[in-house]
């Protein structure tokens, strides 16, 4: 998900209380244990590592060659045990919408079903990544000089792990039946698949709609986990449909989850925790509150600005909502603002930020379509603050007879007060971004330097820095971080597929045969990723369709950082709109809100967001003016 959460608001299946399933539930409890250290350790590392490699250039002037491919090794061993802790936590990401409707039993076969299909694809990948690790022997790193296996092993250990966590848990399931007969389904469809397999290879690119519309459709609407519908899809099409050796799937898994660029997502996760947790978040929101809180809707304008500000500091928006719903929401309510109002211009001012920097979803497609990351930066500040604009706009609509001769007007004494305490926070979007554009750090750098300067400033300035939170939080990062690049490495091989079977060049030549040049070329690009966004969340489907739509861009004669912003807004849109959208649920979890409340009011403000769309559309410039 953007932003990046267990989709569901429901808790996984429960455990066998027999003596049995108890020994069982210790096992996992102890073996999980283990396996959360060393990837809280590897978060810190990273920081370490990256923050050495700036200091050693840009202060002593002696860069450490090495920095960057220890990080990279490291890498992929803290996105392989985040993704085996997500899954041990049932955290990685899936659409339940429909599953959440079915009665308690039929929902409890779905889930029994959705962990037998990932154990399905985890068992036939061992083996290739296995055998991939060994491969990897023969390659020595340039500058550590090592073998690349150190680094490749992570991939048949995490799996082989998740392969554990996953027995553990069907074991423990106290519905013997559900798990016996979603064992039973899956096992069928496999070996009707391997049977149908002479039969297909003769459909050539049908095979696409059979494997990456229909299975994919199927397993996501099911509640299979995304980065596992995406694996085995592209697992049973290279296995079934190709003559192409499945370590295939795992090197593309591979090359999309070791993308150097990639590091800054558990970084910046981390940093919007850390904000949160030191109280600069507060400390910001407080200071808005200040400026208007006293006008009609003055609040509602004050979530839209702090979701703004603190956007370009975390860069994950569930680490944004958490950051400033517990802050705003209790005043808010007790002014009268309904829950349904409240849930839905959170969400709303999610899709609305998802161009400010440091995104994520920026850095995503930064790495796999070759845009210059500063670019996208810079390119990215003024798109959100028109769809803010159209959002405030509505805000004054609704709110213009609120009532407010309760509430007082602060004098300036206790605005400037507000001012001095929130400083330090208010200064360090403009720290992060002036550290990519003047070249002080690159974009997966300068994530250290905000972590640097948020500790700093929480214990020096805020004086709050509980200690006992950090290795909580740094697990919560590393399981993230797993979930996200698992997602990445699983559409990234999806990808691969879909380029080498003919599909880019068909789509390309689709696209360009619109009528009506650009302007229709961004409007067809707008609808579709807003309805890819809403099923598909906006990391995967940047990695799948990124690198096939940014050059028929280019060739219509769309600015790259323009076309950027575009599929960003209105996959943020998908994304936060009911009823697939999993950042709307996000949204209700985080502000324990029933989604039903927010349904209707809600519509209005995707509304406000869908014109300030066309606006961003019809007026490149917006998107290009400050490059």
């Amino acid at each position: 998900m953007s932003d990046y959460v267990h989709a569901s608001p429901d808790p996984p299946v429960a455990a066998d209380a027999s003596p049995a399933g108890s020994s069982l539930r210790r096992i996992d409890q102890a073996i999980g244990a283990l396996i959360e250290i060393p990837a809280a350790l590897l978060v810190v590392a990273e920081i370490v590592v990256l923050f050495s490699g700036v200091l050693a250039r840009y202060v002593f002037h002696r860069p450490l060659i090495w920095s960057d491919e220890l990080a990279a090794a490291l890498f992929l061993w803290l996105a392989m045990l985040g993704a085996v802790i997500a899954f041990r936590k049932v955290e990685h990401m899936r659409m339940t919408a429909l599953v959440a409707m079915l009665p308690p039993k039929a929902r409890n076969w779905f889930d029994a079903l959705a962990l037998v299909v990932c154990l399905a694809f985890l068992l036939l990948l061992f083996h290739p990544a296995l055998e991939f690790a060994i491969e990897e022997q023969i390659i020595t790193t340039p500058a550590l000089e090592i073998s690349n296996a150190w680094r490749a092993s992570a991939l048949p250990i995490g799996i082989g792990l998740m392969i554990l966590f996953g027995l553990l848990r069907l074991l423990e399931l106290p519905d013997r039946m559900a798990a016996a007969t979603a064992v039973a389904v899956v096992v069928a469809m496999g070996v009707g698949l391997y049977f149908a397999g002479p039969l297909l290879k003769p459909l050539g690119n049908y095979n696409l709609l059979i494997f990456f519309v229909g299975l994919v459709g199927v397993m996501v609407f099911a509640g299979v986990p995304i980065a596992f519908s995406f694996g085995l899809a592209t697992f049973a099409y290279l296995a079934l449909t190709t003559r192409l050796p499945t370590i295939v799937v795992v090197g593309r898994m591979d090359e999309g989850m070791s993308h150097i660029i990639l590091l800054a997502v558990p970084l910046f996760v981390f940093l919007g925790l850390l904000i949160e947790m030191t109280g600069m978040a507060r400390a910001m929101v407080g200071f808005l509150a200040s400026l208007l809180g006293h006008v009609r809707g003055g609040l509602s304008y004050v979530l839209v600005g702090a979701m703004y500000l603190v956007s370009g500091i975390s860069g994950s928006k569930v680490a944004d909502m958490a950051a400033v719903a517990p802050v705003l929401f209790p005043e808010m309510k007790a002014r009268g603002a309904s829950e349904g109002d409240l849930v839905a211009l959170l969400s709303a001012t999610g899709a609305q930020t998802e161009t400010i920097p440091p995104s994520i979803v920026l850095i995503t497609i930064g790495s796999v379509t070759g845009v210059s990351i500063s670019a996208l930066f810079t390119g990215g500040l003024l798109p959100g603050a028109v769809l803010g604009a159209a959002l405030c706009g509505l805000v004054w609509w609704r709110y213009r007879k609120e009532d407010l001769s309760a509430v007082p007007r602060p004098s300036g004494k206790s605005i400037l007060r507000a001012l001095v305490i929130a400083f330090p926070a208010l200064l360090l979007p403009f720290v992060i971004r002036a550290a990519v554009v003047e070249g002080v750090a690159t974009a997966t750098e300068v994530s250290t330097i905000g972590i640097i300067y948020s500790i700093i400033a929480g214990v020096l300035i805020y004086r709050q820095f509980p200690l006992r939170r950090l290795f909580p939080m740094l697990v919560m990062t590393a399981a993230l971080s797993g979930a996200i690049l698992l997602i990445i490495g699983a559409a990234t091989g999806m990808a691969w597929s879909l380029t080498q079977s003919g599909f880019s060049s068909t789509l390309a030549a689709a696209m360009k045969s619109l009528p009506g040049g650009a302007p229709v070329f961004l409007i067809v690009s707008a609808i579709a990723f807003i309805i890819l966004g809403s099923v598909l969340e906006g990391i995967p489907a940047i990695v799948l369709f990124g690198p096939l739509m940014f050059p028929i861009a280019h060739q219509v004669g769309v600015h790259e950082v323009h076309y950027a912003m575009v599929v960003i807004l209105a996959m943020g849109i998908g994304l936060f709109s009911p009823p697939f959208g999993v950042g709307y649920y996000a949204a209700c979890a985080i502000s324990r809100i029933h989604p039903d409340a927010g349904m209707k009011p809600i519509i209005g403000y995707m509304v406000a967001l869908v014109v300030g769309l066309a606006l961003v559309i019809a007026v490149p410039w917006i998107s290009t003016g400050f490059l």
